[in-house]
């Protein structure tokens, strides 16, 4: 079926919602206990502003505005004021370091750079010797302080110019790709590339003007950005700014969304934390819990066979009422689809969340596919998979890669592909290909394709490795399955060319501190690692959750660890995958004991 995108570029997003929804909702943020929301119109006057501001700073077609700050309207203004001048928009997170910071600007040549407060410029004035290219530096929050500063509010005192003629094959941005190895790489994406991808999100999930997200997931990631902002900016729809991660279930009580837009690790702590809720409070609400649950596993069940319970069907009436309504409520009570991308979501998990009367919808993507590729929707879902390939788009399977007929790299095909990583045209080389004039992006994921045209995905291959028994492990399902575990907050497995696999440990020491405590153990973590009845505890987790799993993919020996993966260590990318590399620096010789102890 052809596609025809009913945009062209981020511009055209921009003029069409700006007119058609002037007086509507668009952000909200909350600043002394008080929601309050900018309108669209409101939006389209401070981006007109700022696109003369920029304009003012010399900001011309083809020059690369940066970003550090995190989600807020004004990285949206930023963003739209440097697309309608044709400028190409480089988001960085405010959670990385300065070097990383460095490294991009100077990659990319930056010409302005907007920073969320004062202390960021700052760190930004120390090294701005080192980036030549930067003539100017926003700063958001505070003030301006030295040479080639500005305040944002004196550049939304400009008088508004005009749009520049911009066309769909013209550079929207670069996102860089946090790596799990090496520098970052600039992902250059075009408009034709998100403004097709928002496109195709029209035809397959249209939302409406009455819908509404709590926005936490970082812009400057492709899922966050196209998804959610130039998605739902799109579609009319509303984003309340959540304040902080540790304020996302206060903050969804309060603006009660009807979508929710996460990556796995946010529905795993929704699974295990309310599984732990209602473990510690036990007694009936335990019993009711668990059979509201049972009943509902039970019903979908009896769907699937195409047949229907009438008492399973009067007990979800009440189960619904007296249990799930009140986890609902707990998200704002309008709560009606969750959508999960970025990594795999595990299955349990995602029918738990759908149990609950929210329908979860799991995509698939990379940065380097604007970011949807596939995706499920109300015309089609299988949970355990991430639906079929968007409008415009064609998935094949590239089986060289793995010693199984059924599974390989995937290859997506089609306008969401990306115009290449900026400077490094060996790595284009690699991971292009081209079939019948059209160019195709190898992933360096592992899945397959069902006979229903529905793709699973089973791991990375660069994370495959194979044991000396020449079996292949792919630890990335097994690592997300054992974080279901109240007692397991990360883990990494790792066995490459050995007889057997190991893995590191970090416990939930929140969990595990409980647990402690009733057994009369210190709860300190550094004394909990050396228990061996906690070391018990978490070979049963393990087992537990493994129970599925091969034989030859199980996890044989552990150590446990006291410090987190994090992105301040090092360990976990901006987008939360692990740097396996980094963990094996740390860990190296003590997994190296459990192979030769």
């Amino acid at each position: 079926m052809t596609f025809t995108p009913k945009f062209r570029t981020l511009v055209d997003i921009f003029d069409h919602s700006i007119q058609t929804f002037a007086d509507r909702p668009l952000f909200g943020t909350k600043k002394d206990g008080r929601w309050h929301w900018m309108t669209y119109g409101e939006f389209g006057a401070k981006v007109d502003a700022l696109r003369g501001g920029l304009a003012g700073l010399g900001v011309r077609k083809g020059d690369r505005v940066a970003i550090i700050a995190n989600n807020r309207p004004e990285w949206a203004i930023a963003a739209y004021a440097a697309y309608g001048l044709g400028a190409q928009f480089v988001p960085m997170y405010e959670s990385q370091l300065t070097k990383d910071w460095k490294y991009i600007l100077g990659d990319c040549k930056a010409k302005v750079l907007f920073v969320a407060n004062r202390a960021i410029a700052d760190k930004i004035a120390a090294i701005r010797d080192e980036l030549p290219a930067l003539e100017h530096v926003v700063v958001i929050d505070g003030e301006a302080k030295g040479d080639g500063e500005v305040s944002l509010d004196a550049l939304l005192q400009s008088e508004p110019v005009p749009a520049a003629e911009v066309e769909p094959a013209d550079i929207a941005g670069f996102i860089y790709t946090s790596g799990t190895t090496g520098n970052p790489k600039g992902v250059l994406l075009s408009h034709e590339n998100l403004a097709s991808n928002v496109s195709a999100i029209h035809e397959f999930f249209p939302m409406s003007p009455e819908d509404r997200s709590l926005s936490f997931l970082p812009w400057a990631h492709s899922f966050g950005q196209t998804c959610e902002l130039h998605g739902l900016l799109s579609m009319g729809a509303s984003m309340g700014i959540a304040e902080a991660v540790d304020k996302i279930v206060a903050n969804l009580a309060e603006v009660k969304p009807t979508l929710l837009f996460a990556v796995p690790r946010i529905f795993n702590r929704i699974y295990d934390g309310l599984h732990k809720r209602m473990h510690e409070e036990g007694g009936l609400k335990l019993k009711l819990f668990e059979a509201a649950v049972a009943n509902a596993v039970l019903r979908k069940e009896l769907a699937q066979e195409r047949r229907r319970s009438g008492w399973a069907d009067f007990k979800h009436g009440i189960f619904d009422k007296l249990v799930f309504s009140k986890v609902r409520d707990r998200f704002g009570g309008r709560l009606k689809y969750a959508f999960s991308g970025g990594a795999a979501l595990s299955r349990e998990v995602a029918e738990f969340i759908d149990n609950l009367g929210i329908m979860v919808y799991e995509g698939y993507g990379l940065t380097e596919t604007s970011p949807i590729a596939t995706a499920n929707s109300p015309s089609g879902r299988k949970i355990g998979s991430v639906g079929k390939p968007i409008p415009g788009v064609e998935i094949e399977i590239d089986t060289s890669a793995t010693d199984d007929p059924k599974q390989g790299e995937i290859l997506v095909f089609g306008h969401n592909v990306m115009q290449g990583y900026y400077g490094l045209d060996e790595e284009n080389a690699r991971v292009f290909v081209e079939k019948d004039g059209k160019r195709g992006f190898r992933t360096g994921d592992m899945g397959y394709l069902d006979s229903d045209g529905f793709l699973f995905i089973t791991g990375r291959i660069k994370e495959q490795y194979k044991l000396l028994n020449g079996k292949y492990v792919v630890p990335t399902p097994l690592e997300e399955k054992l974080k279901l575990s109240p007692y397991i907050a990360n883990i990494m497995i790792h066995g490459a060319n050995q007889n057997y696999n190991v893995a590191v440990v970090i416990p939930d020491f929140e969990s595990l501190a409980s647990w402690a405590a009733n057994k009369g153990l210190p709860t300190e973590p550094a004394k909990l690692v050396e228990e061996p009845q906690v070391e018990a505890l978490i070979r049963d987790e393990i087992d537990k959750y493994s129970a599925d799993f091969k034989h030859y993919e199980k996890v044989k020996k552990f150590v446990l660890g006291t410090e987190d993966f994090t992105t301040d260590n090092g360990m976990l990318t901006p987008s939360m995958k692990v740097k396996r590399r980094v963990v094996l620096e740390k860990y190296g010789p003590a997994l190296e004991a459990l192979f030769t102890g």
